[in-house]
């Protein structure tokens, strides 16, 4: 909200009880679809247990799913189609790459995690960019042999502070996109004090990945926004 403030967009917060029926919140996303001042729908996840939670998603309209929850974006970002929306948080690891001028051709990219939110796609938009992908996961069998092969390693599983310098090798350009909270205090799945002697690059948590990924929501949303006025 404070990012969409700071260029006057126009945020509207709709909260509802965790206890809320289904049939509420349907009827709330259809009116969201129907108000033509609305351009984004962001719904935050994972919902209440009672709630179906793949039946809600696909009710929001493919042009205002800017974080791209819908089958129909998640389709466009698997076949790199250029179309819809792509997920907000690998979008932010990619602007990133782009800034800092990271050349992804041939490169040896470790993801460690799975998740259609962050992991999957981000895969996804890292082959598109000729890098060589490997996706673990808190599964995978040494895991830290996996990660120190790599050129690069996302970090995205959601375990706090999983990955230290054990993991990494020497040079080697760090993302860390896990949001974690302990003892009050937001961290990441990377030790960043550990590894930053080692990495050549590496984000911190609170203060990397989250921030661009706000920009990016916002970027999204102006889009559709210009998109629906046509």
């Amino acid at each position: 909200m404070k990012r969409f403030g700071s260029v006057n967009a126009k945020v509207v917060s709709k909260v509802l009880p965790q206890g809320v029926d289904e049939e509420e919140l349907i009827d709330l996303l259809l009116e969201c679809n129907r108000d033509e001042s609305i351009h984004g729908i962001l719904l935050f996840r994972p919902l209440p247990k009672h709630l179906d939670e793949k039946k809600i998603v696909e009710l929001v309209d493919p042009r205002k799913d800017v974080d791209c929850m819908c089958l129909t974006n998640i389709a466009h970002t698997f076949t790199q189609s250029g179309l819809g929306h792509e997920p907000c948080t690998p979008s932010a690891v990619i602007e990133m790459m782009d800034f800092y001028g990271i050349d992804l051709t041939g490169k040896k990219v470790v993801v460690v995690g799975r998740s259609m939110v962050v992991g999957k796609p981000m895969a996804m938009m890292l082959l598109k960019r000729n890098a060589t992908v490997t996706i673990c996961h808190t599964k995978t069998k040494d895991l830290k042999n996996e990660c120190r092969q790599a050129d690069i390693i996302v970090a995205c599983a959601g375990v706090a502070g999983m990955i230290d310098d054990s993991y990494i090798s020497e040079g080697a350009i760090v993302f860390d996109v896990g949001i974690n909270v302990v003892d009050g205090k937001l961290c990441g799945d990377v030790k960043y004090e550990s590894v930053s002697g080692t990495a050549s690059k590496a984000t911190p948590v609170p203060g990397g990945v989250g921030t661009v990924t706000t920009s990016v929501l916002l970027k999204h949303t102006v889009w559709a926004a210009e998109q629906m006025s046509e």
